[in-house]
């Protein structure tokens, strides 16, 4: 069984400090006696450090549990991390990235890019890997999804040269957009409609990709999307 600290409280050391003490008509053990406060006011000090230690101890030294030095963790861990613009502040979330940094097992493989992108609420991206057409190797038909189930539409040797191998592409669906709103937007200031790059997951994707490769990101299946006509203007919310 394993050791389990325990707790003493002031309470606990003032008793040992009076069982120390000599014994005698001197010496009284009465509650309401001088010499008794006295130990009793001496001993919730010890008691106050005894509880502090146990809080390094039993919570601070935890990242699932730390309050008082989750600042402290963040910063030896590098977070928040820069590439996020808006850092979670709710103290579960920042709990939840940290033991996510500290348990992080690298990869250079597809499925884990796309974990990456689903941890960071991109969860219906898609990856496109390149290999040049080599003789020998190669074959030709329909090789669309067959060495990559999640890009069913694109196929998986391609003519070019030879260093297309070194690139891949992300494709996103979609991307965070803002309306205008009333009382809260500004006129001549704020867009009717406004989105943007995913610039946090371009950030981290640029410094976590192999060091060989370049990445291509392409937001053109998102061109359509922002296409909305009167109705469809008035059941946004975009004209308050």
């Amino acid at each position: 069984m394993a050791d389990r600290h325990i707790r003493r409280s002031g309470s606990d050391y003032a008793q040992a400090f009076l069982s120390l003490l000599p014994t005698g008509q001197a010496w009284t053990r009465a509650p309401d006696s001088t010499l008794v406060q006295t130990c009793n006011g001496l001993a919730d000090y010890w008691g106050s450090v005894d509880g502090r230690a146990a809080d390094l101890l039993e919570i601070e030294s935890d990242p699932r549990q730390t309050l008082e030095l989750l600042t402290d963790w963040e910063r030896n861990w590098g977070l928040p991390d820069p590439c996020i613009s808006d850092p979670p502040t709710a103290l579960a979330d920042r709990r939840r990235n940290l033991v996510a940094k500290m348990t992080l097992l690298g990869a250079q493989s597809r499925a884990f890019f796309l974990q990456v992108a689903k941890n960071l609420g991109y969860g219906d991206i898609t990856i496109t890997e390149y290999s040049p057409y080599m003789a020998g190797v190669s074959r030709c038909g329909d090789t669309r999804g067959q060495f990559n189930p999640d890009d069913p539409a694109h196929y998986y040797w391609t003519l070019g040269a030879p260093e297309i191998r070194f690139y891949w592409t992300v494709h996103f669906a979609s991307v965070a957009y803002t309306h205008f709103h009333c009382n809260s937007s500004q006129c001549g200031i704020d867009r009717l409609l406004a989105f943007g790059i995913a610039t946090d997951l371009e950030c981290i994707f640029n410094r976590w990709k192999p060091a060989h490769t370049e990445i291509i990101y392409d937001y053109s299946a998102i061109s359509d999307v922002f296409i909305l006509d009167k109705s469809e203007l008035d059941s946004a919310d975009l004209l308050g």
